[in-house]
């Protein structure tokens, strides 16, 4: 099999110059300022180039051989453990790790560029690394001093992978029903017994440990824990923990990346930060899952606009019978539909390196001010990016199959597998609807609309000296959701009037982050192709933007009233 040609990487490279922020952010810290346009463009050819080398070729036929279970252990799909040597052998799960601890200390926009990349080739192998970074942060944030030099080397360099082990039976997103036990022991460890499900890459051979950070409760509450796969005898040699492979799901998509349910039988684990703190310290892991999340449904969006794109301007079909027939892209629906795509995959995209920006500026600001600022409209712009992402994903790569019509029902081309594979990405790590939750109650409520605060601020500040044309509809809709925000503010004493109308409100958020993004984009200057065709992809964002908000807010605000017809159900 010939080996994939590149993604282009110009669209990305414009957006991460394009990016606000970006310029604070290289001159925090000479490890940032490394990142320049010359270093990041660089880095993104190359790993455009490896996964065109090693993930495309691996992901067809991984999604038609899924991965099973033999004798006990989880049997990936062929190609996978190749891959991941390669992967880790050439330093790609170093990048945004500190250099203390073996990365590269390179800024997070570029590694999250770096997934988007991975993402688009092969999702299914995507969720590996984003577990291992996910982890390492974690116990780089919470663990004993044991830990992190045991287990962040072999993590940060892919030696070792790691799961998250959170959901059980009727205890997903509501975790204080979780019945996993962790009981203290004499030598220190902790006996943890319980029934987890969901896990990705729960089991697999592609490293020979795994360790599994897992939400237990103990006699202080809900403890964090990282139970390893094997365990150091006295003689040193590694046996399994008392850890079963209790089944592999059966999935829409994503059949690469094996999703297990585990069994805990008085495995050992460690505890990781302060007992009873444990949901409390999973945000540093839930913050890096949301916006892989997001991440992950870009890249299926664009990789399902990148064949849509090509295949429109090869087909042929329509026209005058009397001449030869017309690609299709020349029709005024299919233009209509690659112009909604395009526009969807670049305003996401640059909100995506947006909110990675934010997240290093939060770290690296020298001002406990600016940090905090920063920090609150991260946690405004996740949930948003985690749901319009997931949801990109899936409604281009079906726009994608609209296009290439029935060639795009099958499996010669590409598009029912990104929309298969998408599908998840508006489930884990939170639904849609517990998004919604998240805005309202943690964003808007407790936290007293920071964010949101910080938001409005700077996108109005960002538009108040373009063309009225490009800043009078992100107007609309920033003020859309500054009221709507009021109006819902007001309901914390009946939250059900409330949570009637999240989502909306949470995608009438969104429409204003991509607005903001879109009016960027629409002023971005015409000497490049690259540059011409994000301005028109912000500009078509921008040409019903208001219309949209409009809408969004009437259902946002319009109360639980409706609801009640459900008791006719």
């Amino acid at each position: 099999m010939s080996a994939a040609a590149p993604i282009d990487v110009a669209p990305i490279l414009a957006q991460v110059e394009a990016a606000p922020g970006i310029a604070r952010l290289r001159a925090l810290s000479p490890a940032f300022a490394q990142a320049d346009a010359a270093t990041v463009e660089a880095v993104l050819r190359e790993a455009a180039r490896f996964c065109a080398d090693h993930l495309a070729a691996i992901n067809a036929p991984g999604d038609r051989q899924g991965c099973g279970l033999e004798d006990g252990r989880v049997r990936v799909a062929d190609g996978y453990r190749e891959a991941w040597t390669a992967y880790a052998d050439a330093g790609w799960p170093t990048l945004d790790h500190p250099e203390e601890i073996g990365g590269q200390g390179l800024p997070l926009f570029l590694a999250a560029s770096v997934q988007q990349l991975v993402d688009s080739s092969c999702a299914a192998f995507g969720m590996l690394p984003v577990l291992q970074r996910s982890a390492a942060r974690l116990i780089a944030t919470h663990g004993s001093q044991a830990l992190r030099d045991e287990w962040l080397p072999a993590l940060v360099r892919g030696e070792w992978a790691a799961s998250i082990c959170i959901s059980e039976a009727d205890a997903g997103s509501d975790v204080g029903r979780l019945r996993t036990t962790a009981t203290p022991s004499d030598d220190g460890a902790w006996s943890i017994t319980g029934e987890k499900m969901w896990i990705s890459f729960g089991d697999h051979g592609l490293t020979p440990r795994i360790g599994h950070c897992l939400l237990a409760r103990s006699p202080k509450g809900l403890s964090l824990f990282l139970t390893p796969s094997t365990l150091a005898g006295e003689d040193g040699a590694m046996r399994p923990n008392a850890i079963v492979v209790r089944r592999v799901e059966e999935k829409m998509g994503l059949h690469g990346s094996p999703t297990c349910a585990l069994g805990f039988e008085g495995a050992s684990g460690w505890l990781i930060g302060e007992e009873g703190r444990g949901l409390q310290q999973l945000f540093v892991m839930i913050t890096n899952m949301r916006l892989s999340a997001g991440v992950q449904g870009l890249g299926l969006a664009a990789a399902a606009l990148d064949v849509a794109r090509g295949y429109a301007a090869e087909r042929r079909q329509g026209g005058p019978a009397s001449a030869p027939a017309v690609v299709i892209d020349t029709h005024a629906d299919v233009r209509r539909m690659l112009l909604e795509m395009t526009a969807r995959v670049e305003t996401l995209r640059g909100l995506g390196i947006a909110i990675a920006v934010q997240a290093d500026l939060a770290a690296g600001e020298p001002e406990a001010a600016d940090r905090a600022a920063a920090s609150a409209l991260v946690q405004w712009l996740l949930p948003i990016f985690k749901t319009i992402g997931g949801e990109a994903g899936f409604d281009v790569a079906s726009q994608a199959i609209q296009v290439l019509g029935g060639a795009g029902y099958t499996r010669d081309w590409p598009v029912e597998q990104l929309a298969r594979d998408a599908r998840i990405a508006t489930i884990y790590e939170g639904t849609t609807g517990m998004q919604a939750i998240d805005l309202l109650h943690r964003r808007l409520w407790r936290g007293e609309g920071e964010g949101l605060t910080v938001f409005l601020a700077l996108a109005r500040a960002d538009i108040a000296g373009i063309s009225d044309d490009i800043r009078l509809p992100v107007v609309a809709c920033l003020d859309h959701l500054e009221s709507a925000a009021g109006q819902l503010a007001g309901l914390q004493a009946t939250p059900w009037e409330a949570e009637a109308g999240a989502t909306a409100f949470l995608h009438l958020a969104g429409l204003a982050a991509t607005g903001w993004i879109g009016a960027r984009l629409a002023t971005l200057g015409d000497d490049t192709p690259v540059w011409r065709r994000l301005a028109a992809a912000g500009r078509y964002w921008l040409a019903d933007l208001a219309d949209r908000a409009a809408l969004a807010h009437a259902d946002a605000v319009r109360g639980a009233g409706a609801l009640k017809l459900f008791e006719a159900l």
